[in-house]
């Protein structure tokens, strides 16, 4: 190999020989060339002297302030001879051609499990080493991933840097970002094999499959009965907790469920969603409106098998049903004498309080 000076033989000579005369005194790291010895001491320095007239962003190499320009300029110069995609950096583009080629070439030692990436790798590597070298400075919680880690901080920060353009409404998160999306797209691209029925996330589309397959994973450890959701599980678990998590401002009434606590607060602020269309009566609960509109269509749905005669309401049927029984579900615990209905045990239970005040 020929050199145009005795400057640049000399410098390619040290590959043979593995001269690396210029040492870093902080760190001990020898450089064969002088300029990525320079390079290398800005680590140290923090000299950051390529500034970007675009944005200001400053830069220790010279390098790395041209792959940072092309974000401005849109430039992608290394493009992928199978599909076409092109790159800003020519690391990316060799770390894509692994999906065409399969390869995997970096191995983790301990479980044999292989990846595109080295970075891959290292963060892998955490897994078997517990190592989780990214710790927040406000609440001292380690991470394993730096991506994982720079969420969390938006927790301290407030920041949400992903903002719709459609509503305003800011995420903390790209996910959470590209789901709320599919709120003004109409957008829903998980659809159920079974029933065609799409949805916009995948958690309420995983969910939905539970019904097609019947499986319950989430089981209550109090009683053993078994859930689809999650959620389900967190609602029924209050039974055995007592916990009522709502609470009415205007009476201090609690509730368990969320259904019937915002039921509960109609009756202060007197709203009656639910209209009659045909008389214009309106109802506090869904329910309550069902009821009425079988009067209007003159249904009777729950039928009395001993005698034939049909109710709207199912509470006036079981009343009825009861004449036929005989049965006396109310029974008083100080006598126990039984009643067909609550509101006659109650009238007869004043009596023992009248003795108890004439004694």
């Amino acid at each position: 190999m020929r050199f145009s000076d005795q400057k640049a033989l000399k410098l390619h000579q040290r590959i043979h020989t593995g001269e690396k005369p210029y040492c870093c005194s902080e760190c001990g790291k020898s450089f064969t060339q002088r300029s990525a010895f320079k390079s290398h001491q800005r680590i140290h320095t923090g000299e950051k002297p390529y500034q970007c007239t675009e944005c200001g962003k400053s830069f220790s190499q010279l390098n790395t302030l041209k792959v940072h320009q092309r974000i401005h300029t849109g430039e992608k110069p290394y493009w992928c001879s199978e599909c076409g995609k092109s790159f800003s950096e020519q690391k990316t583009l060799i770390v894509h051609q692994h999906i065409h080629t399969g390869e995997k070439p970096f191995h983790c030692t301990e479980c044999g499990k292989s990846f595109t990436e080295q970075r891959s790798l290292k963060a892998h590597q955490r897994i078997h080493t517990g190592e989780k070298p990214y710790q927040c400075t406000e609440c001292g919680q380690s991470f394993t991933l730096r991506s994982v880690f720079r969420i969390h901080q938006r927790i301290h920060t407030g920041e949400k840097p992903y903002q719709c353009t459609e509503c305003g409404k800011s995420f903390t998160h790209h996910n959470a970002f590209k789901t709320h999306q599919r709120i003004h797209t109409g957008e829903k691209p998980y659809q159920c094999t079974e029933c065609g029925k799409s949805f916009t996330q995948q958690g309420a589309f995983k969910s939905h499959q539970r019904v097609h397959t019947g499986e319950k994973p989430y089981q209550c450890t109090e009683c053993g009965k078994s859930f689809s959701e999650q959620k389900s599980l967190k609602v029924h678990r209050r039974i055995h907790t007592g916990e009522k998590p709502y609470q009415c401002t205007e009476c201090g009434m609690s509730f368990m469920y969320k259904s019937v606590f915002k039921t509960h607060q109609r009756i202060h602020t007197g709203e009656k969603q639910y209209h009659c269309s045909q008389c214009g009566d309106s109802f506090f609960e869904l329910t309550a409106l069902n009821v009425h509109q079988r009067m209007h269509m003159g249904e009777k749905l729950h039928c009395c098998s001993y005698c034939g005669k049909g109710f709207v309401n199912v509470s006036n049927y079981k009343k009825h049903v009861q004449i036929h029984t005989g049965e006396k579900p109310y029974r008083c615990s100080l006598c126990e004498k039984a009643y067909t209905r609550n509101s006659h045990l109650k009238r007869h239970q004043l009596t023992h309080t009248r003795e108890k005040k004439y004694q």
